[in-house]
Parts: structure tokens; sequence; C-alpha cells
């Protein structure tokens, strides 16, 4: 085979994989994880509660960025069985570890004094499990499924129910001093 001939091949070769990810992208594109049914008291009170979060789940892929979090809304929001789920989950997956059983803090921030170094709304918090945090906070975004993590922010955010604690208030100190 001359070397023109092997360089034609080549070509055809890359063609056809680039050709093959590009539909391989396009199918993962089309798919949109659902939450398993368990009960129907653990699904979203309403359709359009959850239209947001389906709109944006073939954004949220491992290795990928999420929209902005401010843009996301909690299927799962209020919705008591999805936070006692949540309260599983926290252990389950070893937040207890750094946050404290009862989310107080510990070697990480509190979660239950309404301070939020990142952000308290929930497509933030989302985006804080998903993506993890500088200094500290693991991404667990490849790790567990979407509608998990919002059972654990629907959690977390029970958990400092009516505190809100503007970012604004934090400077580099106090974040260091206290965890937050």
């Amino acid at each position: 085979m001359t070397t023109i001939e092997r360089i034609a091949g080549a070509g055809v070769g890359l063609v056809a994989l680039l050709a093959l990810g590009e539909a391989c992208r396009e199918s993962r594109a089309a798919e949109v994880p659902q939450a398993p049914t368990q009960s129907s008291s653990a699904q979203p009170a309403r359709a359009d509660s959850a239209a947001p979060f389906v709109a944006h789940l073939e954004h949220i892929r491992p290795g990928q960025a999420p929209p902005r979090g401010t843009t996301m809304r909690n299927p799962y929001a209020g919705n008591a069985q999805a936070i006692a789920t949540g309260a599983k989950l926290f252990v389950s997956y070893n937040c207890v570890d750094c946050h404290g059983a009862d989310g107080s803090g510990a070697m990480g921030p509190s979660l239950a004094d309404g301070r939020w170094h990142f952000g308290g709304a929930e497509g933030e918090v989302f985006e804080s499990i998903y993506q993890g945090r500088p200094d500290g906070m693991p991404a667990w975004g490849s790790a567990i499924a979407p509608n998990q993590i919002w059972m654990l922010v629907a959690y977390v955010q029970s958990l400092s129910a009516g505190k809100n604690v503007s970012v604004e208030n934090f400077s580099g100190k106090t974040v260091e001093r206290t965890g937050h």
C-alpha cells in the first residue's frame, strides 16, 4: 500500500469516526433520564413544576457544565417524602462526614445556618453538589443521579428553612475561619 493510499484510507476512517461520534452525541442529547417511579408523592406535584428541570437534563452529563444554577428548579422542593429520602441519601453518600449528622458543619461548612458561599437557590445548591466547589467539596455529578441530587437539595434546604443570609456578607477571612 502506498503512502497516498494509507492517507486516503485514514481520512475515510476519520470521517466515519467523526460521523459516529456526532450520531452518538445527538442520541445522548435526546435521552432524558427520569426519576424512578416509587410513589406519586415522591414525584413533582405538578407537571409544570418539573418543566425547567426536564428542559435542562440534556446539559447535565458528567464532564459537562450544567446550566447556571439560578435557572434550574427543584422538582422535589417542599416534598416531604423526597426530603426524607434526601436525608437518607445524606447519610449514605457520607455527607455527614464533612457537614455533620445534623448538617450543622464539621470539617465542611454548616448547611443549617442559612449561609451559602456559592448561593442558596435550589439550582445553586444543585451545582455545588453536581460540580463540587474549590477547596473541599467533591463533584458528585458522575456518581449521583440528578433526581437524587435534587432530593439532597430538598433535604439540605429544609435544614436552613427560614434562614436567608446573603452571600454578600462573606469576606475571605470569614469564609476561611468559619468554613463557610
